[in-house]
């Protein structure tokens, strides 16, 4: 089902239970200092619980690896380093509306048409394109269709710089990200709740998933205790019955998503192994559901990415009047 205005469902007390508490997780151990042991292994001396700290040891961890000789990469233990630019995404319902708010929050930030980010496409499936690749819109070749391929829509934003300018960037579209559900008696809503099934649940793309120095960070801004779920990606089980009612009609050919559209739950995926896939230029920089954007957004700054080669073709097909 593409973006479109559909009849509001009604949220019932009886069909949404009320919102638990995110679910916690361990992070991956990253030393201050290590030590090896008799047996050979290395041994922490003094864990690193700063937020800060760990993002530095990565990073620096990183640049250890780059610089080593090749064979010594299994010597060098490394967390997932941020690096100069890290790719994160986010997605909850349908992709326009929520590329302007990220814009918005860029802005803030201090960046300008040069260094803006933000782009919507597709992510969080399991199952390969068997169209060369290619992840579309339902418009797309056979085997191509993002939602078909497990995947959901999606906006993309880069963090870039020191482990502490990351941080405060990431801390600014988390925050963004969580404010736009609104909150009801029975959870957290998205804005746009007739567009409904897998292709429109909401996801947070982390390098790393829950063990991502970033998660934390996304679970401080999670202050409405929407549930964190860790998620491996979408695919539809044949063997099943779709789960949701609204989804049987889509899902009946191909059976339930394992990773669904769950009211007031966020699936938090590993952008390492779960890409993002960049959707077809006409998405790009759209007006909202029935919310006009001002021109300097949907022509202007449309026009400035595309000459910059942000939002290039994407080999899917192309409807500019859309």
């Amino acid at each position: 089902m593409a973006c479109a205005v559909q009849p509001t469902r009604a949220f019932t007390a009886a069909r949404h239970q009320w919102p638990g508490g995110s679910r916690g997780h361990r992070l991956p151990v990253v030393c201050a200092a290590q030590s090896s042991s008799s047996s050979g292994d290395v041994e922490c001396q003094a864990p690193l619980t700063s937020l800060r700290q760990r993002l530095a040891a990565a990073a620096a961890a990183a640049a250890l690896l780059l610089a080593a000789p090749v064979g010594a990469a299994e010597e060098v233990a490394a967390a997932s380093a941020l690096g100069d630019v890290t790719p994160v995404y986010f997605g909850n319902g349908c992709f326009w509306g929520r590329q302007y708010d990220f814009i918005q929050t860029e802005k803030a930030l201090g960046r300008d048409a040069s260094s803006m980010s933000a782009v919507v496409g597709y992510a969080g499936g399991r199952t390969p394109s068997q169209a060369d690749g290619k992840v579309c819109y339902y418009s797309g070749p056979r085997g191509s269709v993002y939602e078909e391929l497990g995947h959901a829509e999606t906006v993309q934003v880069d963090l870039r710089g020191d482990p502490a300018q990351a941080e405060r960037q990431f801390r600014a579209f988390a925050k963004t990200y969580f404010s736009q559900f609104r909150k009801t008696p029975f959870g957290m809503l998205r804005q746009d709740p007739q567009d409904v099934g897998p292709g429109y649940r909401n996801v947070v793309g982390l390098p790393g998933g829950v063990d991502s120095p970033l998660f934390p960070l996304l679970q401080e801004a999670n202050i409405y205790n929407m549930k964190l779920l860790p998620g491996n990606g979408n695919a539809y089980d044949p063997s099943a019955a779709a789960a949701a009612p609204q989804a049987a009609a889509l899902d009946s050919a191909r059976g339930a998503p394992v990773e669904g559209d769950e009211f007031n739950t966020v699936w938090v995926l590993d952008s390492n192994q779960l890409g993002f896939n960049r959707a077809e230029q006409y998405h790009q920089f759209h007006n909202g559901l029935g919310k006009a954007f001002p021109k300097s957004y949907t022509e202007d700054l449309k026009r400035q990415m595309a000459a910059a080669g942000t939002i290039g073709e994407t080999g899917c097909p192309e409807f500019f009047y859309f």
